[in-house]
């Protein structure tokens, strides 16, 4: 895990959020898998401090039909992290923060807390992607947008919902104080987010992005060099080296020369640690990747692909330095997808493999981040050597 919001789900629709010197693009949508809305509805929600444009729309069943044909028939077959994350799915992730075995959150948090004036420095805009909950980015908002607390503000639902409004609003917030721009896939979770931040920092513009965080378009809003991406909760450990460097490449081509990327990253601890970590005793985190199972049958038509007949499993792959979830079949299951014309058969004991987490030494990343252009780096762990994050530089 380290921050399961690696993927975003795609779709078919490019979301534009205006902001005071530029867009930044999501491709992505506010549906969630399983929704059935067969209609797109768009919302926009100008508040004194808060300008939101949004939609939502059906599930991208042919993106799911594509990661299928690309890693269930796969050897060995994987399933892509992104189908994780219905409501269901983030939920229960917000959960795993929480329990004792997953010490990243608590980590993290102690950096953030203990480092946040550093982190913050001069920025005027804060990116975060993966936002989720934005309760570990409340030590970075505390110095960013200080401020006695506001009363709550007016619901998107009683808002206005006529398009120019959200870039009137922009523009008249433009320089109204401190942007905070949250991305995420889980849009109810992202609309709560955002709602709560506003009422808690009076001072802050929060303009909230539904999407997917590895396919972003720029340019980012903000004044170039005034600007800090945050890259939190160990998510970078999901991707393989190959989705990495695009990653790395991506956010380089849409920041400018002195833009700040913050990113955190699990540290290598002993296995048994580890995999506790991502195989709780409280059995959450086995929810959390059978829950992808429920998610995958609404979506696409399949037969075969039953829960029961499947467990969690975490396993430390040394080799690769990562932990792995895997679905291990308990009996011999066909899996048959009727749209796609393909089928399966999985022998007991046999795995889908879900999610790596891949874990860092020290000073691995920054080093492979000043091959993309991130210079002047400086790295923190917590007291304990349990968690890293990297602040650094576009040269």
């Amino acid at each position: 895990m380290g921050g399961h919001r690696a993927e975003a789900r795609p779709v078919s629709r490019v979301q534009d959020v205006e902001s005071q010197r530029g867009v930044v693009r999501a491709v992505g949508a506010a549906g969630v898998p399983g929704e059935t809305s067969t209609t797109t509805r768009t919302t926009t929600t100008t508040t004194a401090t808060t300008t939101t444009t949004t939609s939502t729309a059906n599930p991208d069943t042919a993106a799911l039909e594509s990661d299928l044909l690309d890693g269930f028939f796969a050897d060995p077959p994987t399933l892509a992290p992104r189908w994780f994350y219905d409501e269901k799915g983030s939920l229960l992730f917000d959960q795993i923060t929480r329990l004792a075995e997953y010490y990243p959150t608590r980590a993290e948090a102690e950096i953030l807390r203990a480092r946040a004036a550093d982190i913050v420095g001069s920025a005027d805009t804060m990116v975060e992607l993966g936002a989720g909950t934005c309760e570990k980015t409340r030590a970075l908002l505390d110095v960013f947008a200080p401020g006695p607390a506001a009363s709550e503000p007016a619901p998107p639902e009683a808002a206005s919902t006529c398009p120019e409004a959200a870039s009137n609003g922009s523009a008249a917030a433009a320089d109204a104080g401190p942007l905070f721009v949250p991305v995420d896939i889980s849009t109810e979770m992202l609309f709560g987010s955002a709602r709560a931040l506003t009422a808690e920092y009076p001072g802050l513009r929060v303009v909230p992005v539904v999407g997917d965080l590895t396919a972003l378009d720029g340019p980012l809003p903000g004044e170039p060099g005034r600007r800090m991406v945050l890259f939190l909760g160990g998510t970078i450990g999901n991707f393989s080296d190959a989705q990495r460097a695009d990653f790395f490449t991506m956010l380089r081509a849409i920041m400018d020369p002195g833009d700040r990327l913050v990113v955190g990253f699990d540290l290598v601890k002993s296995p048994e640690r580890l995999t506790a970590a991502y195989d709780d005793s409280a059995g959450v985190t086995a929810e959390f990747d059978l829950n992808m199972l429920d998610v995958i049958a609404r979506t696409v038509e399949c037969t075969g692909l039953d829960r029961a007949d499947f467990r969690h499993e975490a396993v430390w792959n040394p080799g690769e330095s990562r932990i792995e979830m895997w679905l291990r079949a308990v009996r011999d299951v066909h899996v048959e997808f009727p749209t796609l014309g393909r089928s399966r058969t999985l022998a007991a004991g046999e795995g889908i493999r879900t999610e790596i987490a891949r874990k860092f030494e020290p000073d691995v990343l920054a080093d492979e981040l000043a091959g993309y252009g991130y210079v002047r780096p400086t790295v923190w762990t917590d007291d304990a050597g349990d968690f890293g994050l990297v602040v650094v530089v576009v040269d």
